[in-house]
């Protein structure tokens, strides 16, 4: 669910499905701290039920009382083929499966994971036979992640893919739920994000991230997350 901070009930290893990871998460009481934008999708259960995670462009706060959760995080791109869903149709939300696929097969499916001794390996196997039905996803659209994520400009990253600035946000918002450019601020503040946990000073976390100094680091810090940077780092963060 694009970052979330990490408590002491949550773990993660990746998916058997190519690029995805599995996580669980059991907030503490206090509860969760807000879910970080990072480009991904999720499919969720909790408690007895299954959704989805869109792509936020936002910090997300969970609300409610702490609950026991799993989760499969797809790359970026890749939740829309085995949704069935344009990526901005759920951008920012959080919404029910069955609103997205037929009830009587959310249900079947949200009891065979109920009955599972571990609801995120049930979860997990999901995901991968619904993968299978789908088709591998489309492989230009790893190379828009790898060409933003290295920093490269978006009309750059256009012409070297062979297409116009209007037919790269076309794709960008069906398979990543927004634009390039917001694909590509996302990526940036997940470096930044990477490089200031590992203790790089926030000035050169900034530079080798690909902001302009770090105001630049500072505004999108707190735009994207929520809350400042020093904040943001002051637990124990993933």
């Amino acid at each position: 669910m694009d970052t979330p901070v990490r408590t002491s009930g949550y773990a993660e290893r990746p998916s058997l499905l190519a690029g995805a990871v599995v996580w669980t998460n059991l907030p503490a009481a206090s509860g969760a701290g807000p879910v970080l934008p990072d480009g991904c999708m999720d499919l969720l259960w909790s408690e007895g039920r299954l959704l989805v995670a869109g792509p936020d462009t936002r910090a997300y706060a969970i609300e409610g009382p702490p609950s026991r959760w799993a989760g499969v995080r797809f790359c970026p791109g890749t939740a829309p083929g085995f949704l069935g869903v344009p990526a901005h149709e759920l951008r920012d939300r959080r919404v029910d499966l069955a609103d997205l696929w037929p009830a009587p097969v959310v249900r079947r499916l949200r009891g065979r994971i109920d009955a599972a001794d571990d609801p995120a390996t049930a979860l997990e196997a999901v995901a991968l036979e619904r993968a299978a039905e789908a088709g591998p996803p489309d492989p230009l659209l790893g190379r828009i992640v790898a060409a933003l994520d290295a920093g490269r400009p978006v009309a750059a990253t256009a012409d070297e893919l062979g297409l116009g600035v209007r037919q790269l946000h076309r794709r960008s918002l069906t398979a990543f739920g927004y634009g390039a450019k917001t694909l590509a601020r996302v990526l940036r503040l997940q470096r930044a994000l990477a490089l200031a946990r590992a203790g790089v000073p926030h000035a050169q976390t900034a530079i080798r991230a690909g902001f302009a100094d770090q105001a630049h680091l500072a505004r999108d810090v707190r735009e994207l997350a929520g809350m400042p940077l020093g904040e943001l780092l002051g637990g124990d963060r993933r």
